[in-house]
C-alpha cells in the first residue's frame, strides 16, 4: 500500500498555533551571552525558537545522508567511462515517495489555468508534450489522447515533461505547500481570487510583496511598538523549497544502502535498489515476479497473457512493486527521472566529494537605487539577476557566477580553438550544420542528466549508477521526475 503523507498531526498543529499566537517564540529563556530574556516584550521582543525539528512536507520521505561509492557497479557496456566509482558524502534530505503522478500535474495545470486566466501563455508553457508517444511504425494514439487526462492513468507517472517544466512545477509546489501551511494556521485567509501577479509566492510574502488577507490567528509581534507581523524565516514555519534532486542525491536514495550496513560497515553492495544480482523477487510467496517495470527482451514488455509479469505494457502506477529501504517506490524502471545536474562526461573527476553537483549559476536579487528589492514581476515572482564580476570581486570561495563549465569547457580547460564547445546547441537547434569556431557536440550547457531506467529500457539501465543525458527543453514518453527538499539542521531525524 502507498503510505499516506500528512503535513501536520493534530498535536503538531496545536503546537504551531501556540507558536503563532506568541509570535513564533518558545517559552522564555535568557541569552547566554547578554543575559537579556528571549521572547519577552519587556526586553525588546527578540524571538528565539529552541529545539527546532523540520516537518516532512507532503509526499516526502526522509533520507538520512552519509557516505557511499557513487558510480558504476556494472561493466560499462556503453564504453562511455562517464561515471567511474568514487566516494562522496551526501547531506540528509527529503525525497518524494513516488514519481510525480498525472493527477499531481493536472492539479498544477488547473491552478495555472485558474490563476493566470489573462495570461494563457503561462498555462500553455506548462503543458506536457503528449505527442511524445507517437512512433512512425506503431499505433500509440490511445496514449496521445488518454494518458495525461483520463482517470484510468491518474496514478501513473507524468511524462512528456521537460527538465524546465519539472523545475517550474517544483517551484509552484513550494508556494502551494507554504500557502497551505499559513492558511491552516490561520495566519492568512484562503484567497481564491488570486490572479496573475497577485498570487502567493513564498519569497514575495517574506519580502512584504504579497499582502493577502489576514487570518483569524495572525502572528503576534513581541516588539512593543507593533501588534502583528508576517511570518519570518526565523520562525521555521514555512518549508524549504521543493526542487529536483541532485544526481548524487538521487543515486544515493535509489541504492537505499541503509538496509545493508552494520554500524559503519557496508555488508553488501547493490547493483539495483534491492539485494541480489537478479531482477526477480526471491521471496517464497512471489518468487519469480519482476522487481521493476522494464523490457525483459526483444518485444517482451509485460509477459504473457494469463501471467503478466511486470504487468506494465507502458508505465505502471507509481506505487507499484516494493519500496526500497528508504521507502521510495520505482527507483528503478517505470520511468527515467530528471535530476538537477548538467551533464559532463568527466564530472566524476571534477565535482566535490561533499554534496557533488554541476550546474551552479549564482544569482542575487535585483535591488533599486536605495538598496531595496525591486517590485516582483508580472508572474508574482521576485526578480533575480546573475552575479557580476563586481559582485564577487572580493570572494575567495568562487570566482565566477556561472560554474556550469567549471574545469570542463571554461577558458582554463577549453582545448578547442575559436570558441567554447560547451555552448553549442547543435544537438537540438542545428545538429547537422557547420558552426565555424565551435566544436560540434551533443553536449551543451542545456544538457541535463536523467537516471533510473524505464519501461522502454533493458535491465542495464536499472542500476542507479548508470547515467544518460538530454537537452533540458526536450521531453520523452519514458522520462518523468520526482522532487526533493533540503534538510535543515541535524542530519538525523528526531522522529
Amino acid at each position: 500500500m502507498r503510505l499516506k503523507s500528512r503535513l501536520f498531526t493534530p498535536a503538531l498543529m496545536l503546537g504551531l498555533m501556540v507558536l503563532a499566537s506568541c509570535g513564533g517564540g518558545a517559552k522564555k529563556s535568557a541569552s547566554s551571552t547578554t543575559g537579556w530574556e528571549y521572547n519577552d516584550p519587556e526586553s525588546g521582543g527578540f524571538e528565539y525558537q529552541a529545539n527546532y525539528e523540520q516537518e516532512t512536507g507532503p509526499g516526502l520521505v526522509f533520507v538520512e545522508g552519509g557516505t557511499f561509492i557513487m558510480g558504476s557497479v556494472e561493466e560499462d557496456v556503453m564504453k562511455r567511462w562517464d561515471n567511474s566509482p568514487r566516494r562522496v558524502t551526501v547531506r540528509s534530505f527529503y525525497m518524494d515517495e513516488t514519481e510525480v503522478r498525472n493527477v499531481d500535474y493536472r492539479e498544477y495545470l488547473f491552478w495555472l489555468n485558474r490563476v493566470f486566466i489573462d495570461m494563457p501563455e503561462v498555462y500553455r508553457k506548462a503543458l506536457p508534450d503528449t505527442l511524445v508517444w507517437r512512433r512512425p511504425l506503431a499505433y500509440n494514439e490511445p496514449m496521445v489522447e488518454n494518458y495525461l487526462r483520463h482517470p484510468a492513468y491518474s496514478e501513473y507517472p507524468v511524462v512528456g515533461v521537460s527538465w524546465l517544466q519539472a523545475s517550474d512545477y517544483a517551484a509552484w509546489r513550494t508556494d502551494r505547500v507554504n500557502e497551505h501551511i499559513l492558511v491552516e494556521m490561520g495566519i492568512i485567509e484562503l484567497d481564491l481570487q488570486q490572479s496573475g501577479a497577485n498570487n502567493f509566492d513564498t519569497e514575495a510574502y517574506l519580502l512584504g510583496q504579497y499582502e493577502g488577507v489576514a487570518g483569524k490567528n495572525p502572528m503576534q509581534d513581541l516588539n512593543p511598538e507593533r501588534d502583528t507581523r508576517r511570518v519570518r524565516p526565523s520562525d521555521g514555519i514555512m518549508l524549504p523549497r521543493y526542487r529536483l534532486p541532485t544526481e548524487a542525491e538521487w543515486e544515493y536514495a535509489a541504492y537505499g544502502l541503509v538496509g545493508n550496513s552494520y554500524q559503519e560497515r557496508l555488508t553488501d553492495r547493490r547493483i539495483y535498489p534491492w539485494d541480489g544480482h537478479t531482477l526477480r523477487n526471491p521471496s517464497k510467496k512471489e518468487r519469480g515476479r519482476m522487481m521493476a517495470n522494464f523490457v525483459r527482451g526483444p518485444g517482451d514488455y509485460m509477459g504473457m497473457a494469463g501471467d503478466l509479469n511486470d504487468a506494465g505494457d507502458i508505465t505502471v502506477p507509481v506505487n507499484s512493486y516494493y519500496p526500497n529501504d528508504f521507502g521510495l517506490y520505482c527507483m528503478a524502471g517505470n520511468v527515467n527521472e530528471w535530476v538537477a545536474d548538467v551533464y559532463r562526461p568527466l564530472s566524476n573527476e571534477d565535482t566535490h566529494e561533499f554534496s557533488p553537483f554541476r550546474g551552479n549559476v549564482f544569482e542575487t536579487k535585483i535591488l533599486d537605487e536605495e538598496g531595496y528589492v525591486v517590485e516582483k514581476d508580472e508572474y508574482g515572482e521576485i526578480r533575480y539577476r546573475q552575479e557580476t564580476d563586481e559582485d564577487i570581486l572580493d570572494r575567495n570561495n568562487y570566482r565566477t557566477a556561472d560554474n556550469v563549465n567549471y574545469k570542463d569547457g571554461d577558458n582554463q580547460s577549453n582545448i578547442s580553438m575559436g570558441g567554447n564547445w560547451s555552448t553549442s546547441e547543435k544537438s537540438t537547434d542545428n545538429m547537422y550544420a557547420d558552426s565555424p569556431g565551435i566544436m560540434s557536440s551533443t553536449i551543451s550547457d542545456r544538457t541535463r542528466v536523467y537516471k533510473g531506467g524505464s519501461w522502454r529500457d533493458r535491465a542495464y539501465w536499472l542500476s542507479p549508477g548508470t547515467r544518460r543525458f538530454l537537452d533540458e527543453r526536450e521531453s520523452r514518453d519514458d522520462i518523468g521526475f520526482r522532487c526533493a527538499m533540503t534538510r535543515v539542521g541535524t542530519p538525523y531525524s528526531a522522529k
